[in-house]
């Protein structure tokens, strides 16, 4: 302790000194435990409780006995909100004013949440708590997130005492990319004996409790608990996508009427309310063919099922706390992050990364393909016909700041301290109010100091009084809220909202530019009050307060470092920051390092490059195993020995494995082997070549070569085995190497790539 705040005695000796120790920091008699859930891409009408007949029975006993939110909002993207969520300030106040892969060189945008906007986490912990985060992260730039990176922007680092969960915004759900505190770690298990993240979140997340109660039986906790559903790839147990089977059949513009029924039915919109109609560019469901119907019904019963599975193992999580007593003390609040996505396209996707290298999924694969969906081979993502019917009764989706995009479900539960406080609220809250929620509940004041570090104001503003009896009546304390995502803006104000959509590409047939100027935007005027759904523009019949909310978020937008707007995603992924250190031409791994992730591995897609390993073969049995890998089943590379024999595998997202196999084996002895591509980077392979000790064992060609992304699940690169799903045929990762590896060194051919989003963005920027 600083010797200025010792209250004893300090003497030549022991006999003249009295020992003193400051008082043990503990949270305010009566504060609750706090459980804050965080749910991902999950529309507002897709819980039970939200008028969905998927089944989420843990969630709905929460909604029983809680508090349901119908007019909470988020700011239409993972990162934004869950930065909003942990810190009470506005995104772009947090740099994230997008997602943080997407980083750009702007203060709303940079990525880095300054250390002045303190986390609930480290509020909480300063205030005597335990904290724990268990699942999806999202709040590191992807080139931060390897082992050789500084902490600072980790969890560890941002007030939890432990963590165990995944960087960036999703991640395979059968072999995820984990890390537990400050390090990344192999599951558990594979997906043969039955692993699947949703469960290993709940046993992480029951351990991490046990263990506090273990040796401290009431202290509160904070659990940050952030499950990977339902972002995509929807993956599931294959027994839980067949209790599905079937059940969506009827098609998404049925399931949405009846879905809209449930929801007058149980007072979540007005009996007078209606449903935005489905957009043009949403078929109906009864004009797609029969095979597009009969994949279309599988991708949302994978959905489902997802959803399904992770609220049991949420049950097991509730359960465990109900053994414990610490139930009746704990107040849950549970979330989505923004509403339903619309990432798998008009025809959905079997693996997302497609998008990326401009080679999307069409419909006769996808129907080829059926019986894969939901399963590891596949990253799955459904049609947006769902997303529509996922986001009843409101217009739009995910990354957009329509209703569908920004309102999302909130539930709060407290038994033991709200009383028999239960049913809906309707005012307008925020992600921003979450935090001064809790704070107010728990009985703890924001610090003006976290670490001594000086704290800005929160944005947020406390919603308790909506969760005691008689909240429904309560006045809703948030009165103006801005919105930006991409260039999509929109101002709440007392009732009113102003909101225009800007397009990131030609997505959609309504007649936009993407490319247009912000000042030829059009802003559409809704009294969401009354119209909730944002069907009724009254621009025309109010343009001076029309004018009034426009003027209103320019000032918001100056406040909170929302300036320069900037639509343009694909010039974020085609620039990415600049490399602090020099750019490397070569790079050298050797075994037994964490997996690399994409980001900062060295870059071979679309480009010539020679892969040479320096290595020992014991005599006796012949040498197997991965000699460098990266990715996994849904797109990579790998260079590995079967039998003794060199082997190499491109595997082009999925969709097809190109392979060079040695004609002899590599004998006893140290030897150098060398897989080599001779590509001009046009995006077409080339002839590649296989050699040992200079000699070559096997030639061929690589008819298309990956040019733009290889995973988007974190699958990194890695030396000496694989992370998995195989990215070859004919063995099962981690396959690790028998051989001893001294050393393995990539080098790339002198010319920079041709990435095609460059030309693709080029071509957008000229319509």
């Amino acid at each position: 302790m600083p010797a200025a705040q010792f209250r004893g005695v300090i003497g030549d000796d022991w006999r003249d000194s009295t020992p003193w120790w400051p008082e043990a920091r503990r949270p305010p008699t009566g504060a609750p435990n706090v459980l804050l859930v965080v749910l991902d891409d999950v529309g507002f009408a897709q819980l039970g409780c939200y008028g969905s007949d998927i089944a989420t029975p843990a969630i709905d006993g929460l909604a029983a006995h809680g508090v349901r939110l119908t007019g909470f909002h988020t700011t239409g993207l993972c990162s934004p909100t869950r930065a909003c969520l942990l810190t009470g300030r506005n995104h772009h106040r947090n740099g994230l004013g997008r997602v943080a892969e997407l980083a750009v060189g702007f203060p709303g945008y940079d990525g880095e949440i300054p250390e002045e906007n303190g986390f609930l986490s480290e509020v909480l912990r300063q205030a005597g708590y335990a904290t724990y985060a268990v699942g999806k992260w999202h709040l590191t730039p992807d080139d931060e997130t390897h082992m050789g990176a500084p902490r600072h922007s980790w969890p560890l680092s941002r007030g939890f005492d432990r963590w165990y969960g995944f960087h960036g915004g999703e991640t395979h759900q059968f072999v995820p990319a984990l890390y537990h505190d400050n390090h990344s770690i192999a599951p558990p298990r594979s997906a043969a004996d039955g692993y699947h993240l949703s469960a290993d979140l709940a046993d992480q997340a029951i351990a991490q409790l046990a263990d506090l109660r273990a040796v401290d039986v009431d202290r509160p906790f904070f659990m940050y608990f952030c499950t990977g559903a339902c972002h995509s790839p929807h993956h599931a147990p294959r027994e839980w996508i067949e209790r599905y089977h079937g059940h969506f059949d009827q098609g998404w513009d049925r399931w949405r009427d009846e879905t809209f029924a449930r929801q007058v039915a149980g007072g979540l919109v007005s009996a007078d309310a209606e449903m935005a109609p489905r957009p043009p560019w949403v078929p109906a469901w009864d004009d797609l063919a029969e095979d597009q119907r009969r994949v279309a019904a599988r991708f949302m019963e994978c959905f489902a099922a997802y959803l399904s599975y992770t609220d049991a193992q949420l049950a097991r999580l509730l359960d465990f706390l109900e053994s414990t007593g610490d139930r009746d003390d704990t107040l849950i609040v549970l979330v989505s992050d923004n509403g339903a996505s619309a990432e798998g396209g008009v025809a959905g996707s079997i693996n997302d990364v497609r998008v990326h290298n401009v080679d999307p999924t069409g419909r006769a694969e996808l129907a080829e393909r059926i019986d894969e969906l939901g399963g590891p081979t596949a990253h799955n993502n459904y049609p947006w016909g769902w997303t529509m019917a996922g986001n009843t009764p409101f217009k739009r989706w995910k990354r957009e700041v329509h209703e569908g995009g920004v309102a999302d479900p909130c539930i709060i539960s407290w038994p033991g301290g709200l009383g028999a406080a239960a049913g809906v609220r309707s005012q307008f809250t925020h992600a921003v109010d979450v935090m001064p929620t809790v704070l107010e509940l728990a009985g703890i004041a924001p610090p003006e100091t976290i670490g001594y570090v000086p704290q800005t104001p929160l944005d947020g503003v406390s919603f308790a009084d909506l969760l005691r009896p008689g909240g429904e009546q309560a006045r809703g304390r948030h009165t103006t809220q801005y919105f930006e995502m991409f260039g999509s803006r929109a101002l709440y104000h007392d009732g009113w909202k102003a909101v225009t959509f800007k397009p990131i590409g030609p997505l959609y047939d309504d007649g936009l530019s993407w490319n247009a100027p912000f000042s030829e935007d059009r802003w559409e005027l809704y009294h969401v009050t009354e119209d909730p759904a944002e069907i009724y523009d009254l621009a025309a019949a109010h343009p001076d307060r029309l004018a009034d909310l426009v003027e209103r978020w320019w000032v918001e937008a100056r406040r909170n470092q929302v300036l320069p707007l900037d639509n343009r995603v694909l010039h974020a992924l085609v620039n990415p920051k600049p490399d602090r250190r020099r750019p490397r031409l070569s790079a050298t791994y050797r075994p037994g390092t964490s997996p690399v992730p994409e980001a900062v591995a060295i870059d071979v897609k679309n480009r010539g490059h020679v892969i040479e390993v320096d290595l020992t073969v014991a005599p006796g049995a012949a040498a197997e195993g991965v000699l460098l890998a990266q990715g996994s089943a849904l797109g990579g590379f790998s260079l590995h020995l079967v039998g003794g024999h060199l082997r190499y595998v491109h595997n082009l997202y999925g969709r097809a494995r190109h392979v060079l196999d040695a004609d002899r084996p590599v004998g006893p002895g140290r030897h150098r082997v060398t897989f080599r591509l001779r590509s001009e980077g046009a995006g077409t392979g080339g002839p590649a070549s296989l050699e040992v000790d200079g000699e070559p064992v096997a030639e061929g060609q690589i008819p298309a070569f990956t040019v733009a992304a290889f995973s988007l699940t974190g699958a990194g690169l890695t030396c000496g085995y694989e992370l998995g799903p195989a990215i070859g045929e004919g063995y099962d990762a981690p396959f690790c190497c028998t051989a001893t590896i001294h050393s393995v060194t990539v080098t790339l051919s002198e010319h920079a790539p041709v990435n095609p989003l460059v030309e693709f963005e080029r071509i957008m920027s000229e319509q």
